[in-house]
């Protein structure tokens, strides 16, 4: 894998999280596919494949005061094909650990959202403990 390519998908991982934090809606908008199809699973909510309905989810999560913070962690790139990588990570939202995945597509010359997915994991995650997340290619039993 190309490293400059990991590091243009990390920073495209980072501006989503940072949108996130920052509940950013323009920004956040801005980072989902234009011309290819988007998907998005948030906790506890049924699969969205209709644009306007995943963009409007991020609009109505990010306006809302209530929101919690959330931050990433413990990320692993994936690139899928050319063009096409995969972030899986952890993310803490007010001390709840979600395992998360994050499909970007090479749009534009961007690196661009196509699937955004999160779930609650079971049990507690710790980043110092190196045996939490396999590493890639590890099997797991």
């Amino acid at each position: 894998m190309s490293t400059s390519v990991e590091a243009a998908v990390l920073a495209a991982n980072a501006a989503f999280y940072t949108a996130f934090r920052h509940r950013d809606i323009v920004t956040m908008l801005s980072l989902w596919c234009k011309q290819g199809p988007v998907s998005c699973v948030h906790p506890g909510w049924p699969p969205m494949t209709d644009r306007r309905q995943v963009l409007k989810s991020w609009a109505d999560i990010l306006s809302n005061p209530g929101s919690p913070s959330v931050h990433c962690e413990a990320e692993q790139v994936l690139i899928l094909a050319p063009g096409v990588a995969t972030v899986l990570s952890v993310e803490m939202i007010g001390g709840q650990a979600l395992a998360a995945t994050n499909v970007f597509v090479l749009e534009d010359a961007q690196w661009r959202l196509s699937h955004h997915q999160a779930s609650p994991m079971a049990g507690s995650f710790d980043p110092a403990e190196d045996d939490e997340i396999p590493p890639p290619g590890s099997a797991v039993h």
